[in-house]
């Protein structure tokens, strides 16, 4: 899997614990292999902008998914189809404030929008009670399993994002 992380939220964030979540997400959703994926943390007023220009909402939000390819996750009986998954947006302050009133910070706040934004990105939505059920239901079972597997998260036979050149934090390709 090749996930691209970017920084240009201006703080100090843990991309390499984001790009271990993310890909530990996409193995257990069975997205291809080949996949691919951008995580991009942006300022309030880039989120704003972006939050009028897609959703033609006011003000800055906490995360905004783009879908390309419309990937879904693979069945147990199929095999996932390669491409691109998309760009999923997050805005730490936004975060911040969220996780700080939710009583669990910063960090689990971007950790929970990280894994809604990708199931937003494998077509999941929660508009109706039982897509919500649904969507909530595997966003929990998905942060349960990330967080009872500790740092080691990372699924056998997938790079170590801390070695993976495409998660590196460095690495702008252009997203």
């Amino acid at each position: 899997m090749s996930i691209e992380v970017l920084n240009e939220s201006g703080l100090d964030l843990d991309l390499t614990g984001l790009a271990a979540l993310s890909r530990f997400v996409l193995v257990r959703m069975r997205v291809h292999p080949l996949a691919e994926l951008c995580l991009k943390a942006v300022d309030e007023d880039t989120m704003a902008a972006l939050n009028q220009q897609w959703m033609e909402k006011e003000g800055p939000t906490d995360v905004l998914a783009f879908p390309m390819d419309e990937l879904r996750p693979g069945l147990v009986t199929e095999e996932p189809e390669e491409g691109v998954l998309g760009d999923l947006v997050l805005c730490p302050v936004v975060a911040e404030r969220q996780g700080a009133a939710a009583g669990h910070g910063t960090g689990a706040e971007l950790e929970l929008l990280t894994v809604h934004g990708i199931l937003h990105l494998l077509g999941y939505d929660h508009a109706e009670p039982e897509e919500h059920r649904e969507m909530f239901g595997l966003q929990d079972e998905l942060l349960a399993g990330w967080r009872a597997a500790g740092p080691e998260a990372a699924p056998s036979g997938v790079a170590d994002p801390a070695t993976d050149p495409a998660t590196d934090p460095a690495t702008d390709r252009g997203a």
